[in-house]
């Protein structure tokens, strides 16, 4: 009976020995904190890794999280400057850098983060108008981070970036700023459809020039080109028929053939006979009619008479192709026949 005894005392002595010991020694992960109070009053703060209380006279709180965090808060409806309630989500980022004043500084740090994030939002939105609060993201989110940082400075936190996640405006509101967004892209469009449309319109003109120029240029130098050749032309036969002295006989018989075809111009309506044709004529018939010299073995009586018949042979020749050339030019373009002028 009394070895009974003795074993169960022995137990609860190594019981209450353990439990002892494992009230004394509390490890704490890293990134954590944990308070500490000794009969009631706040102690020290146990750091991460091994660390030893007096147990059942100090008390261990719940450890605290000094990693930085990411809350977002539910939407809240603002109100702007022109009457318009949109609801803004908010997204925070914080961390604990004093865990006991985040303690005993404040009862619910976090919930106090959040009322003071909508108030101060309601503040900065406030002084906005519509266009303005969704345009100006970044400068409320400056002010905001500016406000919460100096308000939770002195409850051990840290407020490091506030960012705006979304702004709701009404639907009404949503519907007039859709038509708007579509009447602006319309306008685009057609802004640069008709600078399209005039940028063509410029290309083609400039295009048009170009071509007008160099048509131009192309039908210069061919009648340059041209006027040389045929400016050339006449001085080679001008120098041929000066090289070769034509005798008037020549010049008489080029009449005789040129002359019908003077009248078969399409507007003609009279026939001018030039008085060089007159001449002409008279030296065709002065050369035929003209007697060579005779040379001593010409002088013989047949001789003379044989010349006589083929001089008068000659004459007659001449007389029909002047006669046969009038009648040639009369046929070609009737019409009164005129002598004698130039």
């Amino acid at each position: 009976m009394e070895i009974s005894a003795l074993l169960i005392v022995t137990v609860l002595v190594v019981l209450l020995v353990v439990f002892t010991v494992f009230r004394a020694v509390r490890i704490v992960p890293q990134a954590r904190a944990r308070n500490v109070e000794r009969l009631g009053r706040y102690t020290k703060t146990l750091q991460p890794g091994l660390n030893f209380v007096i147990p059942f006279v100090d008390r261990v709180y719940t450890a605290i999280d000094l990693r930085e965090q990411v809350v977002s808060f539910q939407p809240q409806p603002v109100i702007t400057e022109d009457n318009l309630v949109v609801e803004i989500d908010t997204v925070l980022y914080f961390q604990v850098t004093d865990p006991r004043a985040a303690a005993y500084e404040i009862a619910n740090y976090l919930q106090a983060v959040e009322q003071l994030t909508v108030t101060t939002l309601r503040n900065v939105v406030g002084s906005m108008d519509l266009e303005m609060t969704l345009t100006s993201r970044d400068t409320i989110n400056s002010q905001l981070r500016g406000v919460l940082d100096d308000a939770t400075g002195r409850w051990g936190i840290r407020v490091n970036r506030v960012e705006i996640k979304a702004i709701d405006p009404p639907k009404t509101i949503k519907d007039a700023m859709e038509k708007q967004m579509r009447a602006e892209r319309d306008k685009r469009a057609a802004i640069l459809g008709a600078e399209g449309q005039r940028q063509s319109q410029i290309l083609t003109a400039e295009g048009d020039k170009q071509s007008a120029v160099l048509r131009a240029e192309g039908n210069r130098t061919a009648r340059i080109l041209k006027a040389e050749g045929e400016a050339k032309a006449i001085e080679t036969v001008f120098q041929a028929v000066h090289r070769n002295d034509p005798d008037p006989k020549l010049l008489a018989y080029q009449y005789l053939q040129t002359l019908p075809q003077l009248a078969q111009g399409p507007n003609n309506t009279f026939f001018v006979i030039p008085s060089e044709f007159t001449a002409a004529l008279s030296g065709v018939t002065k050369a035929f009619t003209e007697s060579l010299p005779k040379s001593p073995a010409t002088r013989e009586e047949p001789v003379a008479v044989e010349l006589t018949k083929e001089v008068a042979e000659d004459e007659a020749r001449a007389a029909d192709a002047a006669a046969k050339a009038v009648a040639d030019a009369a046929e070609a373009r009737p019409g009164p026949i005129q002598g004698g002028q130039r």
